[in-house]
């Protein structure tokens, strides 16, 4: 559940104190994993943050930027993008100008970063020295996203294809997400492209894309324009623009620079991504919902032929969650030459009978609901053989929730963990921003059970949060929360103290919750 489930009247502050900062962190008690050791000297270079979410007004907000970390406790520049209906306008490319961070030995860590416009908190948990999960940790607004060290990369560099996921709300505050797949050349020109968009429910599915993405000079974020057309030529959704920021050719992060809508999310590699072409199990994770939150997981086999099989299914809708999982079957059929966009068609799967899916290299299949019913989006990873969580090992624990019967409809919840297992039980601690009330240093206990016969699929209970877990291989699990007062998704990543690059942070597991019941507030 969420910590208290608190029903706070959200503070409305001053554009310029909008970005508070961080809360102090001169108690903590680190629980190191076993496996190694974190210091301030693991968070060292450039990092490409971002996270959405939903701000202290009730209104979805998108950020990103690129921090410098300097291995001794300072932020020494960087940038920041922050896309707020609080705001006049969105704020593009500011300066950091200064900051500071701490990084316990259990690889949690936060960081107050200071612009003109005001200071920003951000809390994290490595899980390698290069990849972390992040939330937005101040009294402002909470969000939920991810942090990858950059590399540094030319325009010629990016040429190739991408999938993309993103979400966010449309002009009128409604959810409104968008999954699709372009083709770079040299010159950053979209070559070939398709986009789906998902907006409330009504899905405008397989447009044809075109645009650019292309570097900005010095430390400035990237650019992007997305320009999605019908069968008639006509723009369901117009020019939409977009800050970048590069990790490295495989991973580009999104800031929509647009009034409205407002959307952000990540891009990813497809090169000699596909589905598989023989038997393959996948562990999946969907979120969204129109009028209430909904969020779903578990696993589901194709045969490579076009047959889904054995599908089961674990459901959170707005708080109500099935004594026992579900079982779904289906079909699958590629859609276009395109991006290897395919539709999948199924039966008997809570919250969606069709879903469109694009291939990653290493970001999995991205999904999202194209049947005019409903709004689901979210991600599925091939299971490797004898998948499980690992015993005696530290992982990290990224959640995002939507708190149900808040006040003004739903508001959010994001929760960053560490805690080491045992063969049954896990014991860590956890930062909690739920509603812009900050919990930070908290216990966190309890046990998980694995399925018997082994599926990879198990149950984990603790003090704060209970749920579904699915694990993809020995470092990535997907988690599906089946709380009564909180719908949430996440992931579990295994922590590998020292590694610049690891299983964990190539899987880049993303936990995104499509936006449900924010406030269609307007700009100043």
């Amino acid at each position: 559940m969420s910590f208290g489930n608190r029903l706070v009247l959200p503070v409305f502050l001053s554009t310029l104190a909008l970005l508070a900062g961080c809360s102090n962190n001169s108690t903590i008690r680190a629980t190191p994993p076993p496996t190694g050791k974190f210091s301030n000297s693991s968070f060292n270079g450039i990092y490409a943050f971002s996270a959405s979410g939903t701000d202290a007004a009730g209104a979805f907000f998108s950020l990103g930027g690129s921090l410098q970390a300097d291995g001794s406790g300072k932020i020494a520049g960087g940038t920041l993008d922050l896309n707020d209906p609080s705001f006049s306008a969105p704020i593009s490319g500011a300066a950091i100008t200064s900051g500071t961070y701490t990084i316990t030995s259990d690889g949690r860590g936060q960081a107050n970063l200071s612009t003109a416009q005001g200071n920003v908190g951000l809390d994290f948990v490595l899980v390698s020295n290069s990849h972390a999960m992040v939330t937005r940790y101040d009294t402002n607004g909470t969000g939920g996203g991810s942090m990858d060290m950059q590399s540094t990369v030319t325009q010629a560099q990016l040429a190739g294809s991408y999938a993309f996921n993103l979400g966010g709300v449309d002009t009128n505050g409604n959810p409104l997400a968008t999954v699709g797949s372009f083709t770079l050349d040299s010159a950053g020109n979209i070559s070939s492209g398709v986009e789906d968009f998902n907006d409330g429910g009504s899905a405008f599915a397989g447009l044809s894309l075109t645009g650019a993405v292309t570097l900005g000079a010095g430390s400035a974020p990237g650019t992007a324009t997305l320009v999605a057309t019908n069968s008639s030529s006509s723009t369901p959704f117009g020019t939409l623009t977009f800050d970048v920021y590069v990790v490295d050719s495989s991973h580009l992060k999104f800031v929509e620079k647009d009034a409205a809508p407002i959307l952000g999310g990540d891009a990813f590699t497809q090169q000699s991504a596909s589905l598989p072409t023989t038997s393959t199990t996948f562990a999946f994770t969907m979120a969204g919902g129109v009028s209430a939150p909904l969020a779903v997981g578990g696993l589901m086999t194709i045969d490579g032929a076009g047959t889904v099989s054995s599908g089961l299914e674990d459901v959170n809708n707005n708080g109500t969650v099935p004594a026992a999982s579900l079982n779904f079957t289906g079909s699958y059929a590629p859609s276009g030459s395109v991006g290897g966009r395919t539709v999948f068609t199924l039966t008997g799967l809570t919250g969606a009978t069709q879903l469109v899916a694009y291939p990653t290299a290493s970001a999995g299949i991205q999904l999202l609901e194209i049947d005019n019913a409903g709004l689901l989006g979210g991600v599925a990873f091939a299971q490797t053989s004898g998948a499980a969580l690992a015993s005696s090992q530290g992982y990290g624990l990224g959640l995002t929730g939507i708190n149900i019967g808040s006040l003004s409809g739903s508001f959010e919840e994001d929760d960053i963990a560490e805690f080491s297992t045992t063969s049954s039980g896990v014991t860590g601690l956890i930062d909690i921003n739920d509603e812009g009330t900050l919990s930070f240093d908290q216990s966190f206990s309890g046990s998980y059970t694995p399925d018997s016969p082994a599926t990879g699929r198990g149950v984990l209970t603790s003090n704060v949060v209970n749920g579904v877990y699915y694990a993809v291989d020995d470092s990535t699990a997907l988690f599906l929360e089946t709380d009564s007062n909180q719908v949430g998704s996440g992931s579990l990543l295994l922590q590998v103290p020292g590694a610049q690059a690891s299983a964990a942070s190539a899987r880049r597991a993303i936990f995104h919750m499509t936006p449900v019941g924010h406030k269609a507030i307007r700009r100043k």
